[in-house]
């Protein structure tokens, strides 16, 4: 029947088109073809039809016809590609139809049909379809258009008039009782044509009861349809999206409008972390923090006994890079509880209401799951202090809310421990960080030299080397101060890179070092090619940071100097920065000096200035500005500590007045002034030796700390560059891994602890 419809389809086309020529010898039955549509047009009959047609399509017995058959291939292919994956008809097919679709390989054994189900309201939509468009070409105005001249003269006065259709207010179609195709002409108005039409009739002579009959009729226009269709179009679109996410009820609990309020947080399995607590290292005392954590869920009779409460959660806070996310992955791997992991920006999207919902719906999936532990990295993304004047992020704010609300309903026996992970706690809100919500406040520093050498030993382990992995770590510890474990990664990394970039077979301790620079100074840049003059200005600069350092009490030790550009730099002096939690005015004050080497360097041997100081110039600043304004190390402006703005940060508003801002600014100044003037003292009683080590510069680019003992002699002052030098005094030779005597069985639960004693 489909079939049919196509055909019948495509003869209507044919014909029509032939029609548009004048004279055509179809135009006759074209138009009584017209004439009969409108007329099914105008029937009540027209949606009977239709319902008929979308029932006959139904019939599993015409879609497997229409597709099973020999003359209808090409249309089977059509079909079975849009159609490849439907599912099978729900009615039981015979043993035949079953083993042969089982031989075609379109069987299924779940029952849901394949093509000839879905099939059929494909049939019907392209059925109601080509009936539309069918009904849309016959409503066009069909026909020959004439004058009104011509309509009195060759119409109305030969009196052979049916009727006078006026159509749409717009036209006037003329019906005669031949079978002439119709014509029509267009009218301004209704009321104009009425009385031209009446006053001819009058000229005529006719009788009123003899007038030409008019009817009045309304037709739809392609224009109108043109109009609607993309109205049209965006309903239809909304309602499949609709229906779309309605269909997905049982899967996405609700649909896909729902599911934008669902959790975005993952239960993890542990066998997918592959990450452990002899995996972390540099950070024992964090990790002990986090065995008792897991130790409260698995053993809680051990604090309860004690009348010990357990604490609701913990934030893990520290620089980046310092392990706090992967103490929380170590956890995951080895708590033996449920583990569910979040992002803090997961919470917040662009429609309003979401962040609320995602956190109580993360919170009922954790009561879910109890004993289990709740992670949120980066909670700063949505734990942000609250704005007090109106114009904070009331999405984020609301959600804040919620947390907060969420926390507090977690009471001690729900078992449920949180932990947050964030490198800007200064940015938390207070009432997220008060005990009885985040009880602790866990912070994982940089690791110490220590700490360094443990977490090499950790990355060293699965690399290829013939060295002595314990005096390289040791080594490459002394070497990293100020380094995180994901530094400390990178280096270790970067020197298998170039390692199988030279093709060797094992790391060199130079491919180490190569790579602490890497990780220091950026790559190195070869292709940047240095005019006479401008290399002898960054090896005189060079030399002068060198030699500043050199004979300077208070400064670190150097390990090397270069002029090869690496990065942004077109040369640096690499020195081993000393670990201290105190520095005096005077540790300070010979950095700055040491800072200053280069651009007093070009003072001194050009008698001219250069940007290559801009790095220099800019740190020096800032210790000069954090030396007043935050340790109170000015005897004018005093012992006060305003607090500076971070990088990036804008401070709208001075927390001091505009005279002692300018104090501030004079003795700043005055600060870099005397650091310039004592640097250049330095330099221009040692100018000798920094000729010397600027000439070797330009020979070799590069120079190591004996080249330099070699050159200018040994550093006047003590300094320590060998592990055993740096933990001298520090009462252990490697970090203290012990454990307290409580948190032994930590992964353990009573039950295990007492199984694994049965033996005994």
């Amino acid at each position: 029947m489909a079939h049919r419809l196509l055909s019948y389809n495509r003869r209507y086309q044919n014909v029509f088109w032939k029609c548009l020529t004048k004279g055509s010898p179809e135009n006759v039955w074209m138009q009584n073809q017209l004439g009969s549509c409108r007329g099914l047009q105008s029937s009540p009959l027209i949606n009977d039809i239709i319902d008929r047609i979308v029932n006959v399509a139904k019939d599993p017995r015409l879609s497997s016809r229409l597709l099973m058959s020999d003359d209808k291939s090409d249309l089977k292919k059509k079909l079975g590609r849009i159609g490849k994956e439907w599912p099978k008809i729900n009615s039981k097919p015979s043993s035949n139809d079953s083993n042969d679709s089982n031989e075609k390989g379109t069987g299924s054994s779940d029952g849901k049909g394949g093509p000839e189900a879905n099939i059929a309201p494909f049939i019907a939509a392209s059925a109601v379809t080509a009936l539309l468009l069918y009904s849309v070409m016959v409503f066009k105005r069909n026909g020959v258009e004439i004058t009104w001249k011509d309509f009195l003269n060759n119409y109305l006065n030969k009196g052979s008039l049916e009727r006078l259709e006026v159509v749409n207010t717009k036209f006037v179609r003329v019906i005669t009782g031949s079978s002439e195709a119709p014509v029509y002409f267009n009218i301004g108005s209704v009321d104009s044509f009425e009385r031209n039409l009446e006053n001819a009739q009058i000229d005529m002579n006719l009788d009123p009861q003899n007038y030409v009959p008019v009817v009045y009729t309304t037709e739809m226009e392609v224009s109108k349809i043109a109009q609607a269709l993309p109205t049209l179009l965006m309903i239809g679109f909304v309602y499949m999206i609709y229906r779309k996410s309605m269909g997905f009820m049982g899967k996405a609990r609700g649909g896909i409008f729902n599911s934008m309020t669902n959790t975005k947080a993952k239960l993890v399995n542990p066998k997918d972390i592959g990450v452990q607590f002899k995996d972390v290292a540099g950070c024992e005392e964090a990790k002990i923090e986090i065995m008792e954590f897991v130790n409260f869920l698995k053993n809680p009779h051990q604090y309860t006994t004690l009348g010990a409460k357990i604490p609701k959660g913990a934030i893990l806070t520290g620089p980046p890079g310092t392990g706090k996310t992967l103490l929380a992955k170590a956890t995951a791997g080895e708590a033996n509880v449920p583990f569910i992991s979040v992002s803090g920006s997961e919470f917040l999207e662009l429609f309003v209401g979401v962040g609320p919902s995602r956190v109580r719906d993360m919170f009922k999936l954790a009561r879910e799951k109890a004993p289990c532990i709740l992670f949120i990295d980066e909670i700063d993304a949505v734990g942000r202090k609250r704005s007090h004047r109106g114009v904070g992020h009331s999405e984020q704010e609301n959600t804040l809310n919620q947390l907060l609300v969420e926390m507090d309903g977690f009471n001690t026996s729900s078992n449920v421990v949180v932990l947050a992970a964030t490198n800007r706690v200064d940015m938390l809100d207070s009432a997220l960080l008060r005990p009885g919500r985040f009880d602790r406040q866990i912070y994982v520093p940089k690791p110490d030299i220590k700490g360094r050498s443990s977490i090499f030993k950790v990355h060293l382990a699965n690399l290829k080397t013939s060295l002595n992995k314990d005096d390289l770590s040791r080594k490459m510890a002394a070497m990293t101060p100020g380094f995180t474990g994901a530094d400390i990664a990178n280096v270790c990394n970067e020197a298998a890179l170039i390692a199988a970039r030279t093709l060797s077979e094992d790391i060199s301790i130079k491919n180490f070092e190569a790579a602490i620079e890497r990780v220091i100074a950026g790559l190195e840049r070869k292709t940047v090619v240095l005019q006479p003059e401008e290399k002898k200005v960054v090896a005189y600069h060079e030399a002068g940071h060198a030699i500043a350092g050199w004979f300077l009490k208070n400064t670190s030790p150097l390990v090397k100097v270069s002029i090869i550009p690496r990065g942004q730099a077109l040369g640096y002096a690499q020195v081993l920065p000393r670990e201290m939690h105190l520095q005096t005015k005077e540790d300070i004050f010979d950095k700055m000096c040491q800072l200053l080497g280069g651009r007093v360097a070009e003072e001194i041997f050009f008698n001219r200035i250069t940007t290559g100081a801009q790095d220099d110039l800019r740190k020096i600043t800032q210790i000069a500005y954090a030396q007043v304004m935050e340790w109170g190390m000015n005897d004018k402006v005093g012992n006060v500590s305003f607090q500076m703005p971070r990088e990036g940060e804008y401070m709208s508003e001075k927390p001091y007045s505009e005279s002692t801002a300018q104090l501030i600014d004079t003795e700043v100044r005055d600060i870099i002034k005397k650091a310039h003037d004592a640097t250049r003292d330095i330099l221009t009683k040692h100018k000798a030796d920094v000729e010397k080590v600027a000439e070797h510069l330009l020979k070799q680019e590069v120079l190591s700390r004996e080249d330099m003992v070699n050159l200018v002699g040994k550093r006047p002052f003590a300094e320590k560059t060998t592990y055993e030098e740096f933990v001298e005094g520090t009462g252990s030779f490697e970090e203290n891994t012990d454990v307290p005597v409580g948190l032994q069985g930590w992964n353990k639960s009573d039950k295990d602890k007492g199984t694994s004693e049965k033996p005994k």
